[in-house]
């Protein structure tokens, strides 16, 4: 059993990454289906949760069996982030999670996200005073530093324990790669390798197969996965990762009908959350992602991605049904 403050993961926890316009909670619900033992929201604004933007207000919806669940931060105003958790309260999460990787420019040009790596004096102050300010557990999430020539994360690691953080979540790549080249496990692992260190170090970045999964706890001896893009249009691969660890063999692809099943879902979850119009825009996006590879697939796609009308979206999803059988 792995501990967070007070919550119990299991050995080794899948996690599903914070992914801004994807983890909401029609996509969590399918995750959590899926096995998945520990998911994030988007990751909020704390500029904007303060001001009761909508966008970052509906970031906090969380329906109980999603639990438990983390909710996301990002801000560089200590002031900002603090009233920002007193909103998060609010609806009692089980983590609060401090995002100090997000490379986006927008953000990082503001110092938050990956851009406290460069200020790791006000990361360490910022993130004292959010623990000092809340009885959750705070957790972080970063990478390994700015650039290559500046290697950081075993201080970051350090400092943000010291003032109290209970796990950290490293994305091996610096802010300068963004997400091109490859993860380095070997260093995430020497954080958690580091006799220093004895909260939980959990990996993040290409965490794509079963097998990937398997070599971060096993070869590199990390305490869970977190995983992201791998999940887009794939909540089945938290099944897949756990199948794999208890029989050592692959599942299959998931099959058309199954592939529906689950689009079908998704698609009633963002009408429920949002309503039929909302929810219908909403799903739109993840058609390509949920029969990425799937051949002739792409007239279906753009009927999809353009239609309005619900009961032809169900037309659409039948014909696609017979088209495979």
């Amino acid at each position: 059993m792995l501990r967070i403050g007070q919550l119990e993961l299991p050995d080794f926890p899948l996690i599903l990454a914070p992914m801004e316009d994807i983890s909401d909670p029609p996509f969590r619900v399918l995750c959590k289906e899926m096995g998945v033992d520990l998911m994030f929201t988007e990751f909020v604004s704390s500029e904007g949760l303060i001001r009761d933007a909508v966008k970052s207000a509906q970031k906090l919806d969380i329906f109980e069996t999603e639990r438990p669940i983390g909710v996301q931060v990002f801000g560089h105003d200590v002031y900002s982030m603090l009233k920002a958790v007193e909103k998060i309260e609010e609806v009692n999460p089980e983590i609060i999670d401090i995002n100090y990787g997000c490379p986006v420019k927008k953000v990082v040009a503001k110092g938050a996200g990956a851009g406290m790596l460069r200020d790791l004096d006000k990361m360490q102050k910022m993130t004292a005073e959010i623990v000092k300010h809340t009885s959750l557990p705070v957790t972080v999430k970063t990478r390994l530093g700015w650039d290559d020539n500046s290697i950081v994360i075993n201080e970051v690691a350090e400092r943000l324990q010291d003032v109290g953080i209970k796990a950290l979540s490293i994305h091996g790549r610096t802010r300068k790669q963004m997400y091109s080249g490859n993860a380095d496990w070997y260093k995430i692992a020497e954080v958690k390798n580091n006799p220093k260190i004895h909260i939980p170090i959990f990996a993040n970045g290409d965490i794509k197969t079963p097998e990937d999964a398997l070599r971060v706890r096993d070869e590199f001896g990390l305490d869970g996965a977190m995983i992201g893009r791998a999940a887009i249009g794939n909540p089945w691969i938290f099944k897949r990762i756990k199948h794999f660890f208890e029989t050592a063999e692959i599942l299959p692809e998931p099959s058309i009908p199954e592939r529906l099943r689950v689009v079908k879902k998704h698609l009633e979850l963002a009408i429920q959350w949002k309503g039929e119009r909302l929810g219908i825009l909403e799903t739109r996006p993840h058609y390509s992602n949920y029969f990425k590879g799937v051949a002739h697939f792409k007239p279906f796609r753009i009927r999809l991605v353009t239609e309005d009308n619900l009961d032809e979206i169900y037309r659409i999803f039948e014909e696609i049904e017979k088209y495979y059988s």
